[in-house]
């Protein structure tokens, strides 16, 4: 096992691993304790009380971050004509219809976000075995296939993160960068909290939000007291 620098152990030095800190608290703890160079993504990530093999337990959505991601976001979108125009006037890098899916077929996929208007769905479903192992695959639940491309386009761009649980109960997202304010890396993980607890299935028996860690890219985690995410 590789042993660990001397920044990281300094910082974890800081920081109880047995103790589990208010929302405020970690966030503080985490940007005194950076340990990189470069501006590291601030991270979430949520252990639920779910089982999503249950189709009733599946958890997925979208949160519009309120202060942004601080990510540059490639966003696709498949759209013919006006709808095409109007996507390429919010900002989409990539637009196409036939010509994009022949693009990604051969493995050109060169994007973060991909979105379609609900006439495209016949084009990109046959995208699914490429598209979906990426997290990329169009789904009406969480904005992608829609009419209103160029809201659609100002939202990926804006800082909208989509969320979907992992088979182990856990949900994990960038919600900002170290750079940004407290305030603003508080608000933004209370939108996220909040997004996730709409998003509870009706399969979702007992405690919900089970546990909640926060940490920086290169950071250690700091575990939080999930009642604090709520304002």
């Amino acid at each position: 096992m590789a042993k660990a620098g001397k920044k990281i152990t300094a910082a974890r030095a800081n920081i109880d691993r047995n103790k589990v800190y208010s929302l405020e608290e970690a966030v503080k703890l985490i940007k005194d304790n950076t340990c990189a160079k470069f501006d590291e993504t601030f991270e979430i990530a949520m252990n639920l009380g779910v089982d999503p093999r249950h189709a009733d337990q599946m958890v997925r959505g979208v949160c519009q971050l309120p202060n942004g991601s601080g990510r540059t976001v490639k966003v696709a979108v498949f759209a013919r004509d006006a709808k095409a125009d109007e996507a390429k006037a919010a900002g989409a890098d990539i637009v196409g219809a036939e010509d994009l899916a022949e693009l990604i077929q051969k493995g050109k996929v060169d994007f973060d976000r991909c979105i379609a208007t609900p006439d495209m769905m016949a084009v990109v479903g046959k995208l699914g075995k490429i598209l979906g192992p990426r997290g990329l695959m169009p789904n009406p639940r969480v904005g992608t296939v829609t009419p209103d491309v160029g809201e659609a386009v100002k939202s990926a761009k804006g800082g909208a993160v989509e969320f979907r649980v992992e088979k182990s109960g856990i949900i994990q997202a960038g919600v900002g960068k170290l750079s940004f304010s407290e305030d603003d890396l508080v608000g933004n993980i209370r939108a996220f909290g909040s997004a996730v607890m709409k998003a509870k299935p009706v399969g979702a028996k007992g405690t919900f939000v089970k546990k909640v860690a926060l940490s920086s890219t290169m950071g250690p985690g700091v575990k939080v007291d999930p009642s604090s995410l709520s304002a």
